[in-house]
């Protein structure tokens, strides 16, 4: 079987390119090489004793986490929920159990787990959030619990996400994954409540996935694993639109496909899908990115990699790239209070410059639409393109995702990418809530 789950745009969303950016941060635990409030920084943490939530009784130990500077009084403090953006712009409808439990997740091509709110979390966090819809694994016939297994996210702010693990039936636009790990939080800490899905879908490679004891398979490898999907089409696609292309053909749709590719979306791009490996040694979608260019200008970057991540909004990229973009675009600069790079909200189309990346050997093309992300302060918009920090890899999210229909090729260990065509390009920035 093949299936097709359309995306909807997440309600809550909240655009903010700072808030975005930290998300990044924490998820990747790179420092920034620019100037800006946050950093990462190293602190004394309590691991607490096992099993509970309390923060004594276990040993300290030195952890890396953000932290936030004061621009008035240069103290440090910890970073507030309030100050992370959850970056969970789209979300899918998933039922998992019997009967059918329906979800609201988050597909994430940058993790491999996936987790879900549940009737295990602390009543105080449900009463909090009661905007969620929550799993409960005593009203489903087929779960089973997982004795012995536990999971646990981390992110580089000290916020997390731990729980119990079972298996269930998992439902996504029809096709039925039997006895999928479902991993169930019981704890989730004050940023991840924040967030805005009723969980994750993870659709990394399972070499990272949290399970402990022993790593579950993710929901692509099981499809593969019960042939619920084509032998020939060991495959999932994403094509991510927005709400800036209402004026398009396709509306601004935005859907995952599993077992197949769409082909209308490849007729459309009147062009052919151009294949490159991957390496997934690092669980990543992780490919060779060797070069971009400004205004045809090429910005060469050998031995450089990148990744697809549908979790991350925006596309961060080493300093010097980011240079060169914003170089082009006039009265562009990097705002220290925004911690990136900011350009004026009235540049007009013709001025702003054409960029674009390497996937392997072919240069892809960001849409002009897409590199303004949000609102930076009166007058300025936040770059969509933003520096990666000290990582060594490119995280190209949802700002370079957008311009392309994506083929994730599990069975030939390849990504696919093929341009797609705009007829306009709507540059007005976005208010905070589209």
């Amino acid at each position: 079987m093949t299936t097709r789950i359309n995306l909807i745009a997440n309600p809550r969303y909240q655009k903010s390119g700072t808030k975005s950016y930290l998300h990044a941060m924490r998820k990747y635990r790179f420092s920034p090489t620019k100037g800006g409030p946050y950093f990462l920084g190293t602190t004394m943490v309590q691991t607490g004793r096992q099993f509970t939530n309390k923060p004594v009784g276990g040993r300290a130990r030195l952890q890396q986490v953000l932290q936030k500077k004061s621009a008035v009084s240069d103290q440090v403090g910890q970073v507030g929920a309030h100050d992370v953006q959850n970056d969970s712009m789209y979300l899918a409808e998933v039922s998992i159990g019997t009967p059918a439990q329906k979800l609201t997740l988050d597909f994430d091509t940058g993790s491999a787990d996936l987790w879900v709110w549940s009737t295990e979390l602390p009543s105080k966090t449900l009463s909090e959030n009661k905007d969620h819809t929550v799993f409960d694994p005593t009203k489903s016939s087929t779960f089973m619990e997982k004795n012995g297994s536990t999971w646990q996210i981390k992110y580089g702010d000290g916020s997390s996400a731990s729980g119990t693990v079972g298996n269930d039936n998992v439902n996504i636009g029809g096709l039925v994954v039997k006895g999928q790990a479902i991993e169930v939080a019981d704890i989730l800490s004050a940023q991840f409540a924040q967030g805005a899905g009723d969980g994750l879908l993870g659709l990394a490679f399972g070499n990272i996935n949290t399970v402990k004891p022993q790593a579950v398979s993710t929901p692509v490898e099981n499809m593969i694993s019960q042939s619920d999907i084509p032998k020939s089409a060991e495959i999932f696609t994403a094509k991510l639109g927005s709400w800036r292309d209402t004026d398009e053909l396709d509306k601004g749709e935005s859907f995952y496909t599993f077992g197949y590719i769409d082909q209308d979306t490849v007729k459309a791009a009147e062009a052919e899908i151009y294949y490159t490996p991957v390496d997934n040694s690092q669980g990543f979608w992780m490919f060779d990115s060797a070069s971009a260019t400004v205004n045809g200008n090429l910005v060469s970057r050998t031995g450089n990699k990148a990744i697809a991540d549908t979790g991350t909004t925006l596309a961060l990229v080493d300093d010097a790239t980011c240079q060169a973009i914003y170089d082009a675009i006039p009265g562009a600069e990097y705002d220290d209070d925004n911690q990136g790079w900011i350009y004026p909200s009235e540049t007009p189309v013709d001025k702003l410059p054409v960029i674009s990346f390497a996937v392997g050997g072919k240069q892809f093309v960001v849409q002009k639409e897409d590199l303004g992300f949000a609102e930076a302060k009166s007058g300025y918009v936040y770059g969509g393109i933003q520096s990666r920090g000290t990582m060594d890899m490119d995280i190209l999210g949802d700002t370079f995702l957008k311009a392309i229909y994506a083929v994730f090729d599990v069975g030939n260990l390849r990504f696919g990418a093929v341009q797609r065509k705009e007829l306009h390009q709507n540059i007005s920035v976005p208010s905070e809530s589209s």
